[in-house]
């Protein structure tokens, strides 16, 4: 059994910034790919992006690409999600994500809300 824990979200205005971690109870976090998602009200829960076990591969949605970077430190067993450039539409709640063993695992979620 996996844990993720996310942190780092909360009320920003528009054109601010937010790091969000996810945090692992395992070493076998860093053996493994991590994906950011996120879900805003009444929609689908969408990609944002995703970062290879080493770091070295990356890849990000679109609507979120040259804001949101994405890294890890794999002695920390942590993964993070730095977002400048906020926009209302970025309001949800961002879950990171892992496939373990075959297993999907998922954090409780954090919530960003950007203010206009």
């Amino acid at each position: 059994q996996v844990h993720m824990v996310e942190s780092g979200g909360g009320l920003v205005q528009a054109g601010g910034s937010l790091r969000l971690s996810c945090a692992a109870s395992e070493r076998t976090f860093s053996r493994n790919n991590v994906n950011w998602f996120r879900q805003a009200p009444g929609k689908e829960r969408e990609f944002v992006a995703f970062i290879s076990w080493s770091g070295g591969v990356t890849s990000y949605a679109e609507s979120v690409k040259a804001r949101f970077t994405i890294s890890r430190d794999n002695a920390e067993n942590t993964v993070y999600l730095q977002m400048n450039s906020l926009k209302p539409e970025d309001t949800a709640v961002y879950y990171c994500n892992s496939r373990i063993s075959g297993y999907d695992y998922w954090g409780q979620g954090t919530q960003v809300t950007v203010s206009s």
